[in-house]
């Protein structure tokens, strides 16, 4: 077996297997920035099996989102009208609010894919691989050339991306998913 076998093998069960070490990984990520960029990827079978090269014009962000229920800032006092309660459904799952997050904060890259790399009672980690779009490593890259393409502009704020194409039933072919393409919206017209 290669070395990413293990690897992999290790991170499906992080607390069990890793230990300490998993544990001293969520303490320090707790101290650190929403956002921030890493020299290199946490999970390297993950992220080389969504795409990721060490090359130029590619990075990783790590992202912190916290792990509850979407909820709205509770009101101040007073009166407030019935439809104002605190639980939103959002319809994202967190994988895609930290895509959109890492984007915004990235606004000239683009979104590949992002994996989990950790989780605790109110915090979920997640790396997230963006690509330069006009680096011109990238551009004469002939399997990432596409990023640069026009019609991929903005794709984590599009639902394109591999978690929000889930959230949207995209994964779901023949009987039970007629109304799934183009989208759901088009199909209620």
């Amino acid at each position: 077996m290669g070395i990413y076998k293990y690897m992999r093998d290790a991170w499906k069960d992080p607390r069990g297997n890793m230990g300490p070490l998993y544990r001293q990984y969520l303490m320090k990520w707790r101290r650190e920035p929403s956002t921030l960029r890493i020299d290199y990827p946490t999970r390297l079978d993950r992220a080389r099996s969504l795409g990721y090269r060490a090359k130029q014009g590619i990075f990783i962000v790590r992202q912190h989102v916290l792990h509850r229920a979407h909820r709205r800032p509770d009101w101040d006092g007073g009166r407030h009208s019935s439809n104002m309660t605190s639980v939103l459904n959002l319809q994202l799952n967190f994988r895609a609010i930290a895509e959109r997050r890492a984007n915004k904060a990235y606004p000239n890259c683009e979104v590949l894919n992002s994996y989990l790399v950790g989780k605790d009672g109110k915090s979920m980690w997640y790396e997230v691989i963006l690509v330069d779009r006009a680096h011109p490593a990238i551009l004469a890259d002939h399997i990432l050339k596409w990023v640069g393409l026009p019609a991929n502009r903005q794709r984590a704020a599009r639902g394109l991306t591999s978690s929000q194409r889930k959230t949207r039933g995209l994964r779901n072919r023949g009987k039970g998913a007629e109304h799934v393409r183009p989208s759901q919206r088009a199909n209620l017209r």
